[in-house]
Formats: C-alpha cells, structure tokens, sequence
C-alpha cells in the first residue's frame, strides 16, 4: 500500500528507539523507502550500523557533516519526502518543533519541511502528563502535526505504568497509510458520537451520564488511522478529542441529534456516546435557590430523542453499518441483545460497568460484539486496543 512512498524517519532517543527497527522493516515490506536522522540520543540506544543496514541507506545524524551538508542536506532531507515520521519523540523534539528551535539535524529538519509530520510520542507517563507536554501537544496539532499514541502499559522503569508507551511499528505503519492516503477505509465517511450529554437543570447545574469519553475518543483515531474521514460528534468529555478528525462539540441529547443528521451521509455510524434518556422540562431560566421549606424543586422530566434508533430507523441515507453501545450493570449479553433488536441496530457493543469490574472511567474495557452471528465476548485490554479492534472489524464489515 505504500509502493513508492519515501518516508523519513527521525529516530528520537529513549528506549523505544529498539522500535524503529521494526518500524522500518515494517515500512520497506509494504513497499516504502525509508531513509533515517538519528539524534545524538538515539544513538546511545540504537546504533547507526542498525538502521543504515535496514533502510539500506545513509544514516543522518549530523547537522554539521561536511559531507552531508555540502549541498545544504538537511533543507534535501526536509523535502525529499512524502512523510516525516518521528518514532520516538520525546518530550525534547515535542519541545523544540512547538517552540521553533532547530540546533541539531532532526529539529532542522522538521522546521524545515513542508511535508506531513507524523508524532509517535514515548516518554515516562509523568513526563506525558506535565503541562508543559500537554501545552506543547495543543500547539503542535494547532499547526497540523498528526499523532499516533501514546499508549497506556508498562513502562522501561520498573514499577512505572501509564500512558506514555510508543505506538507500536504497525499501529505507526497504519497510521502513515492513513496519512498518505492508504488504509482500507480511505476516502470513506465514518461518524462517531462519543462522551455524555449534559441536560440543564438550571444555568449552572445539569444532569448526565457518567463517561470520560475515552473510548469513543480511542475509537474515532483508530478509525482514522485506518484512512477513514471522521466526523467526532463529542458531548463535553474529560478527554480531549482525536487529531485530524472533523470535531463538532455539542451539549445536549438534542444537539447531538440535530449534528448527528447534518453529518450524514455516512458509511458508518458509530454512537458511544452517553446519551441522557431524559431531560429536565421545565428548567429553569435563573440558578434555583432554596427556598427555607426543605423540599427539593419538583423536576419534570422529558424524554430525549432516541439518536441511535432514529438513524437506525432511516428510509433513505442509512448508515450502511450502525453500531451503538450499551453499557450495563446486569445481565449484559440479554440486554444488550434486546437493545439490538429494539433500536435496529446492526451491532451493539455492551460492557459491564458494574463497581466491581472497575470499567467505569478506567483505561481498558472488557466488551462483547453483538452482531447478527451472535454474542461474541472479547478479553479485557486497553480501550485503544478495543479500538483498534473494532475498527478493523469495521472496515472488514464495509469492505
């Protein structure tokens, strides 16, 4: 899928580096050309002999190579490619592409050029989570830069475990597909609903479903990295919303509706939202205060329109796949199978999110896949790697 494609591999330091290896063999089978920058960190993991044995190709590590640089090689390097990947990037790259500065080959490079630039960032889980990182993410997305990962797991450190582990080679690889216009879902819509929905009670308070968002956020950029173009109808969830998706932010069960059909047509339809099954109806216009009596305020409720069986239910401009999700705290496969049925859905994706399973606002998922073929129950694991499941279950499905 990716014949002819010139990559170039900026190989940060960190002990991930023992990946690109596998990164670039991963690349050259599927037909790429891969030429590599080592920074002088990365060469304490990995060894040029390594990399240059694999790309079959010079190794770049120096800015001031009187030889490479004769013809200005790091402007060359920048340009003579259809991808820049950077795997690992640390927390140092992050920092000098964000803030501009370029004082050695690959932070040239990437200033450099004017091609996509892919970041598969690796780095201690506190260091993941610093603000300055965080800061330094929202600014390289802001300009265009593309992610992939981190992931969640264990780390090099003994006892250290979190998110902050590279992407692995073939979650990378398809995330450069994606990019370069390869992947099975290219050029095929795919909608994703995700996180709760808040329904006011009074201007400063609301009811609401609890959900982080994760896995709907986990699901649009696995989607994504199959080459699919993801409309991310998001409620306001905790986590941040996916790079390179169409990201519409909604507040209620009826603004979701209402982006939902303005979104459509779409190949898939995919609701993990947390959708409120009601709304307060006579809310109130000003903060509700007490009032001495101790009686609570009487609440009527509303019902909220019902997303996944109106697009389920469509006549014309169906989703030709619509799979909605059902968390349940009992008996989840009776549930959820008559949830199917009921909504018209093709599959359902249920959970249990009892207290005793820890599911709820955790970060792995352990779900069962409704479909016409019956209940088939998948281990628990990480919700990026459910993700990544269920997205290539789904372009299996479109085909």
């Amino acid at each position: 899928m990716l014949a002819g494609k010139r990559i170039l591999l900026i190989v940060g330091g960190g002990i991930a580096a023992y990946k690109a290896l596998d990164l670039i063999r991963r690349l050259r089978e599927r037909g790429a050309s891969v030429r590599a920058v080592m920074t002088a960190a990365a060469q304490e993991f990995v060894t040029p002999l390594s990399v240059g044995a694999l790309t079959a190709d010079h190794v770049f590590t120096d800015l001031f190579d009187r030889q490479d640089e004769q013809d200005v090689g790091h402007i060359r390097l920048a340009r003579e490619a259809d991808l820049v990947v950077v795997a690992p990037a640390t927390a140092d790259l992050m920092a000098k592409l964000a803030h501009g500065h370029a004082n050695d080959l690959a932070s040239a490079v990437l200033l450099a050029t004017d091609r996509p630039v892919l970041l598969a960032p690796a780095m201690n889980p506190r260091m993941w989570a610093h603000p300055a990182t965080r800061r330094n993410r929202a600014v390289l997305a802001g300009d265009g830069v593309l992610f992939v990962g981190p992931n969640r797991g264990e780390m090099a450190e003994a006892g250290e475990a979190g998110e902050g582990r590279m992407a692995e080679p073939l979650e990378i690889v398809a995330a450069v597909e994606a990019t370069l216009g390869g992947g099975p879902l290219a050029g095929r819509h795919v909608l994703v609903t995700s996180g709760p929905t808040h329904e006011p009670i009074d201007p400063v308070r609301y009811i609401a479903n609890r959900s982080s968002g994760a896995q709907g956020t986990a699901l649009a950029a696995a989607l994504r990295d199959l080459g699919a173009d993801v409309t991310f109808v998001t409620g306001p969830a905790s986590v941040p919303p996916p790079a390179g998706v169409r990201v519409v932010r909604v507040e209620t069960a009826r603004e979701m509706l209402a982006a939902v059909e303005a979104a459509l047509p779409a190949e898939a339809a995919i609701f993990a939202a947390a959708v409120a099954d009601w709304r307060v109806a006579n809310a109130g216009v000003q903060k509700m205060k007490k009032d001495g009596s101790g009686r609570a305020p009487a609440l009527e409720f509303a019902e909220n329109p019902d997303i996944l069986a109106t697009v389920s239910r469509l006549a014309e401009g169906r989703p030709r796949l619509v799979v909605g999700f059902a968390a349940e705290t009992e008996t989840v496969v009776d549930h959820a199978t008559a949830k199917r049925a009921r909504k018209g859905c093709d599959w359902i994706v249920a959970n249990d999110v009892s207290p005793a399973t820890g599911i709820m606002g955790g970060a792995e998922n352990a779900v069962v896949l409704i479909t016409d073929a019956g209940a088939e129950a998948w281990p628990r694991m990480g919700k990026d790697a459910v993700a990544r499941q269920l997205a290539a279950r789904i372009a299996a499905a479109l085909g």
